[in-house]
């Protein structure tokens, strides 16, 4: 049987004796993945309750698109966005995290009743969101960034990639629990795709035990992302589309599952919530 990490729980979130599945709930009009359909405020609640149904844990509701070359909304464009959206499902009782990386929209977001802020930067874009969350008791997931979207390809350089994103983790965990984030409200990722090539990635999946040196829960987002549709290109090179990743995706949540993350972050959750069952049943579960 495949040698798997510890299983771990995240304070104020759901707790699952399996992978946590984490839908994407993209509140944007350039989204690489979905291309803005579910832009307005009535079509994102809507698609997070499609994806509640689906099996999904926890949504993730994001204002910003985070795609190679993408630039960065007005802070008031994306607050209208995400709180709405959050509030909404929230008052439902369903948990609910915001894919931010300002401190302002993290405080709105967790007023409107997130339970947790996905930061891609890890804090690095602006350190204020560190004591907000800290502030409000709230979960924080640290992933690996070096550089926002219009210039981190420029940044994917490393000796040792796997080595490198677990030291640099590191520093945000420290810069975390510094500004008053308890260790057992944090999650780690290693930032596929965040100044990364394809072959950067699966180094970091094929050695995702390598992050356990952390010992914290680890989330996995590699839905619909370019190393994916560049794996699956056609005869004359052009990449897969983004929307039909989605089987190759189901693989990477696969191998996720059965090296025990903590949780993957997906588009499309019910193949990825069967592929979970699948790993757990498999393990003796039932």
């Amino acid at each position: 049987m495949t040698t798997s990490l510890p299983l771990r729980h995240v304070a104020g979130l759901p707790a699952v004796s399996r992978p946590l599945i984490m839908g994407v709930v993209n509140v944007t009009p350039d989204s690489f993945s979905d291309g803005g359909r579910h832009h307005d405020t009535e079509a994102a609640v809507r698609h997070g309750y499609d994806l509640r149904e689906e099996g999904a844990d926890l949504l993730d509701i994001g204002g910003e698109s985070t795609r190679p070359g993408a630039t960065r909304p007005l802070v008031a464009e994306e607050l209208d966005r995400v709180v709405p959206v959050i509030r909404s499902l929230a008052a439902d009782r369903i948990a609910v995290s915001v894919d931010t990386m300002r401190s302002e929209v993290a405080a709105a977001a967790l007023a409107a009743g997130a339970v947790l802020v996905n930061d891609v930067s890890g804090g690095l874009a602006d350190p204020a969101i560190l004591r907000v969350v800290a502030d409000a008791g709230a979960a924080f997931v640290v992933m690996h960034w070096r550089a926002h979207a219009a210039e981190m390809q420029r940044h994917a350089t490393y000796q040792d990639v796997v080595a490198e994103v677990v030291d640099e983790l590191r520093r945000r965990v420290d810069a975390a629990v510094a500004a008053g984030v308890p260790a057992e409200r944090l999650v780690v990722d290693p930032g596929l795709g965040f100044a990364k090539t394809a072959e950067h990635n699966w180094e970091l999946l094929r050695r995702l035990a390598d992050l356990d040196a952390l010992g914290l829960p680890i989330l996995v987002g590699s839905s619909r992302k370019s190393f994916l549709g560049s794996l699956l290109a056609d005869a004359g090179g052009h990449p897969r589309h983004v929307l039909d990743r989605e089987d190759a995706n189901v693989a990477l949540t696969t191998i996720a599952a059965m090296q025990g993350v903590w949780g993957v972050r997906v588009h499309e959750v019910r193949a990825s919530a069967d592929a979970v069952a699948v790993v757990d049943r498999w393990r003796g579960k039932r």
